[in-house]
């Protein structure tokens, strides 16, 4: 824009004059410093003879066919051989895929504001150091509930990004105004065509719409040799509660079903992270900008920095509408080196700021990367098309003109090994971390187990995702490989502690279900191993620092170890096909039983010289029992019907058994409520009553008034019941089922008069029930225990009555007086 103005020189912007503020709808405007850009003339003007456009190849460019286009995970795995030492693609959809963008809704384009932030692009490259550096950005990660948010470390960028609040106000990014999207694109488009403007020969303005190479010879020309300051703002990092996702997430909006293909496509980036065979599937918190996607709004020049996605995930970034948006990629393989050209040439900003490509507040130019012998790429995206980076793939870019996209992250197996290095460089860097990469890489194991398992039956179960599944085992397969470097590593560390074998224990399963467990020198994640002393209880270190942890005598720090490197070992084994092994992880995995004889292989593979304590096969899941038992059985009803959830044969599938909370409302008489219990059952969808769908039930903690219970449909997340009591909540799914196909005109089935709540949470069932009570055994949540207490000895005295009516003669019992 201009040079900061005199005061007689400060004038309002035009559609400003003509649209005057209302006093309430624009008072954020009103409010604005009269300096600020949306206040100002825009005076900075285009220079085309001094164009800085960088001259560097383009990255491949791909269009999947609609067969292709099914699977974003395979398709992703088939090009990334082609695509991956570019470090960044362009991915065109066929062209019937046209997602319609919730954002155009007039509620939403017209009245819903979100928060900008004003770029200075002149000091993007040349400034002055500041004296205070920048805070680490902190990403926000909450469980699968819109009840609030929980903690976890700190992150840096999702696919494109501009940086944290705290770093962008040192280094020139303050706040600005909050638009609509409406007033956004009006002012946007005011700006360009300001700066762009052209005269004839006669001094009067022509219209004319530069190219895309005309607007990125001046923004170069701006970052790398500014004349003028330029200010503009971006919407960037808009989380999920700010204007939502561009994308529908429901179909029941609509008549027919075209929507599907849309609301449950992999494509749709609210559904990307978890899809199957993404090992973040297996992380149960929404974490902001990684698994739920961040929107941005961009003007021309707005710009984000160089960086990489956090623990070098994969980024997917979809443009939903507008002006295109220009990307530069630099493969991992030339992350160090672009590094490198940068503290070589930001000396001073790099000696005050070490992590200054963690704030991503800097831009640099690919022409200097290019003559520093980094390989650079270009992309130019545009609207309705995908752009993927890679993992440690460095990736910079701007916008030119007004436009939305989103982005999220997504790991497909072969991350693995780039997540291990993620969080490796973390502990040196003494940088925070926003994922539990060894609760991933575990959970990854455990589901291909599961495949493994399925598909050695008798009747082997052979569908997409167990085939997917197998392909990254066996030897040398990639899930095999990931475990296997992490047990060596695991095994160094234990050897070079020199640690007497007695130190060793055995972790408890809870260990750091409730809490983040992290290491307080490095911060690395705590899931496979930690270490403690006496001194201080609640505090740990890595196996790394473990020494430093206090100045203790040796004989009183401890390590605590989720799996023995035996058990380790096995489970590599059981990756690579080995039969016994595999019986072993499955019969923990699934809850299947096996023989003596495998029951003996399982302690075998228990460490002697470890001596931890027994129990040893714990997997910290107990989750997927055997879930198809028969439980009508324990479902008790009046009159001898039977209820809707015993019609169905309710088969309840655990997904995590949470932990205790020890108190009088976390239990009742028939069933313990474990905090951040999960399960998944199917019953009839209420949004379409014709089919069966599968439903999340959940216990939350609602403080004071002890747990609440929420019923989601799996399929459609917006569809949730809460309640304090289980059973009233599927009450509340079962009015919403008759309700809908009362609406339908669909009959009613007789059956449905009740619903048992407690069975439906799977409360009822045998193996869940068994599960958690071993989570208790001191029977502190006195009600249940007393009422199954004495539920055993009357059933027990009724057995006695019953069976030893014979021997009841003159009101003795076994020669003992009754009377």
């Amino acid at each position: 824009m201009e040079n900061p103005p005199l005061e007689s020189e400060i004038k309002e912007d035009m559609s400003l004059k003509n649209h005057p503020p209302d006093k309430d709808k624009d008072k954020d405007t009103i409010m604005e410093q009269p300096s600020s850009p949306r206040h100002r003339k825009v005076v900075a003007r285009w220079l085309p003879d001094e164009a800085q456009r960088p001259i560097i190849d383009d990255a491949p460019v791909f269009t999947p066919s609609l067969e292709e286009f099914v699977d974003p995970l395979a398709y992703i795995e088939k090009i990334r051989p082609l695509a991956e030492p570019y470090g960044i693609c362009r991915i065109i959809p066929p062209s019937t895929w046209k997602p319609p963008c919730r954002l155009k809704e007039k509620s939403i384009w017209e009245q819903t504001k979100f928060p900008t932030r004003i770029q200075t692009v002149d000091l993007l490259q040349n400034r002055e150091p500041m004296k205070k550096k920048p805070k680490s950005r902190k990403r926000k990660r909450r469980r699968n509930s819109r009840m609030g948010s929980s903690k976890r470390r700190s992150g840096s960028s999702p696919a494109e990004s501009t940086s944290s609040p705290e770093a962008e106000e040192k280094f020139g990014f303050n706040s600005g105004s909050d638009f609509t999207l409406d007033e956004f694109e009006k002012y946007a488009l005011h700006f360009k065509d300001s700066y762009f403007e052209k005269k004839d020969s006669g001094g009067d303005i022509v219209k004319w719409t530069p190219s895309v190479d005309d607007i990125e010879g001046e923004y170069w020309r701006i970052v790398e040799q500014p004349t003028d300051e330029v200010e503009v703002y971006y919407g960037a990092d808009l989380e999920n509660g700010v204007l939502g996702s561009g994308f529908y997430k429901r179909a029941e909006k609509f008549t027919g079903s075209d929507m599907e293909q849309y609301t449950l496509s992999g494509w749709n980036l609210n559904n990307l992270p978890r899809l199957p065979g993404s090992v973040l599937s297996f992380e149960d918190c929404d974490i902001s900008g990684v698994l739920v996607p961040w929107l941005y709004v961009g003007m021309c020049f707005s710009s984000f920095c160089w960086h990489v996605e956090d623990h070098h995930l994969y980024s997917l970034n979809y443009h939903h509408f507008g002006e295109p948006k220009v990307w530069y990629g630099v493969p991992g393989s030339n992350a160090t080196a672009l590094e490198k050209a940068m503290r070589k040439h930001l000396p001073d900003l790099f000696e005050e700021q070490p992590d200054l490509l963690h704030g991503l507040v800097t831009q640099f130019s690919p022409s200097i990367l290019k003559d520093e012998g980094v390989q650079a790429y270009r992309v130019v995206q545009n609207s309705g098309e995908y752009v993927l980076t890679f993992p440690r793939a460095y990736h910079a870019g701007f916008n030119c003109g007004f436009n939305c996209a989103e982005a999220v992250n997504v790991a497909p197996v072969d991350w693995l090994a780039h997540g291990q290095n993620a969080v490796e460089l973390y502990s040196k860097e003494t940088r925070k971390t926003s994922l539990s990469h060894d609760k991933l890489l575990l959970g990854a194991a455990y589901e291909a187990v599961k495949a493994l398992w399925e598909l050695s039956a008798s009747e082997g179960k052979e569908n997409t995702t167990n085939l997917r599944w197998k392909s990254f085992c066996g030897k040398n397969g990639t899930l095999t490989n990931a475990i296997q470097a992490r047990l060596q590593m695991e095994e160094g560390r234990i050897t070079a502690l020199g640690r007497d074998s007695s130190s060793l224990k055995k972790m408890e399963k809870d260990f750091d279900s409730n809490c983040e467990r992290e290491c307080f020198s490095c911060f690395y994640d705590l899931h496979l191993s930690a270490s403690g002393c006496k001194c201080s209880p609640e505090e740990y270190a890595c196996l790394k620092h473990a020494d430093d942890l206090c100045s203790c005598d040796v004989k009183d720090g401890f390590i605590l170890l989720r799996y023995t490197m035996d058990e380790l070992s096995s489970l590599v084994r059981a990756l690579e096909g080995e039969s016994d092994d595999l019986k072993i992880w499955a019969s923990k995995v699934l809850g299947i039983e096996h023989s003596d004889e495998d029951q003996t292989k399982t302690s075998s593979v228990i460490s002697e010289e470890k001596k931890l304590k027994e129990g040893s096969f714990d997997l910290n899941i107990d989750l997927e029992m055997d879930y198809q038992e028969d439980v009508k059985e324990e479902a008790s009803t009046s009159g001898g019907e039977l209820t809707a959830s015993e019609n169905l044969g309710v088969s309840v599938e655990p997904i995590n058994l949470g932990f205790l909370i020890f108190g009088k409302l976390w239990c009742n008489k028939y069933a313990i409520f474990p905090k951040g219990f999960r399960s998944r059952v199917k019953f009839y969808n209420v949004l379409d009553p014709t089919r069966m769908s599968n439903y999340i039930s959940e216990v939350l903690d609602a403080g004071l008034m002890g747990p609440l219970f929420r019923v989601t449909l799996e399929e459609s997340p917006d569809e949730s019941f809460f309640n304090v009591s289980a059973q009233q909540c599927w009450e509340m799914v079962m009015r919403r089922v008759k309700d809908t196909s009362t609406s339908l005109g669909l009959p009613i089935l007789p059956q449905f008069e009740s619903i048992n709540g407690l069975q439906m949470f799977g409360f009822l069932s045998p193996s869940i029930v068994q599960a958690i009570e071993a989570l208790d055994p001191n029977h502190r949540l006195v009600e249940y225990w007393n009422h199954k207490n004495q539920t055993s000895s009357d059933s027990k005295d009724h057995f006695i009555s019953s069976n030893c009516s014979a021997s009841l003669t003159k009101g003795k019992l076994f020669g003992v007086d009754l009377m």
